[in-house]
């Protein structure tokens, strides 16, 4: 199939956006109507927040046992850390690899790899900054335990709140299947992903790298490459 020309610019919005941009759009009337200065200012914010809430297609990659970011935005941390308590796993230290999503990130959340939603967790908490290391631990966050299909081996995916978003919205259910790069939730207004890899997955990215959710391999089940290095320029 190929690629359409206007769909390079023109991106589908999520449903859950139509009545943030509708109230953007009717304060910017109102706005215009007091005075034009503040109506083109309202007209920019419309347009922001129909571009937070897009939804493009991505080309997921369909070869097994590849593990994909969640999430776009750039990686911030990877590091050994122990999946959130609520999931019952355990005291081991996993890979966790942390994707953090700013405010001009598309904010739509697909799944890593394919599986059963062996259980979701979801546990209120804060709004601190969500690029800060202890936002995993004390940040309003939603945790979902995935069964990899094939093996039934755990992958940890989860959704934490930042400084401005103030709602994790889910689309998944506990036992839902889910193929490699599926939708699963969104986050409203900034805010990160945390993948948490099978023991003895290396991540085959890096701190600082640009990710896009879908389609960015994070990880592969079939490869023994040790971890990536990478250099910023």
């Amino acid at each position: 199939m190929a690629l359409k020309m206007y769909e390079t610019v023109l991106k589908p919005m999520h449903p859950e956006g139509i009545r943030f941009v509708a109230g953007f759009a009717g304060a910017t009337l109102i706005l215009f109507w007091l005075w034009a200065p503040l109506g083109w200012i309202g007209l920019g914010l419309t347009f922001w927040c129909y571009y937070f809430f897009r939804d493009p297609r991505r080309a997921v990659p369909e070869r097994a046992g590849l593990i994909v970011s969640p999430a776009d935005g750039v990686v911030s941390m990877i590091e050994p850390a122990v999946p959130p308590a609520e999931l019952g796993l355990g005291e081991a230290a996993r890979t966790r690899v942390s994707v953090f999503m700013s405010v001009f990130n598309c904010h739509v959340n697909r799944a890593p790899i394919a599986g059963r939603v062996a259980k979701i967790a979801y546990r209120p908490g804060k709004f601190l900054n969500a690029s800060l290391d202890k936002a995993s631990e004390d940040n309003e966050r939603n945790s979902l335990l995935i069964e990899m299909e094939g093996d039934g081996r755990p992958l940890v995916v989860v959704q934490i709140a930042g400084l401005v978003a103030r709602r994790i919205v889910p689309f998944v259910e506990e036992g839902a299947s889910l193929r490699t790069g599926e939708r699963f939730g969104l986050i409203r207004f900034g805010s990160r992903l945390d993948v948490y890899l099978p023991e003895g997955v290396s991540p085959l990215v890096a701190v600082g790298q640009t990710m896009i959710a879908g389609e960015t391999v994070l990880a592969d089940l079939q490869s023994d490459e040790p971890p990536r290095g990478a250099r910023m320029e």
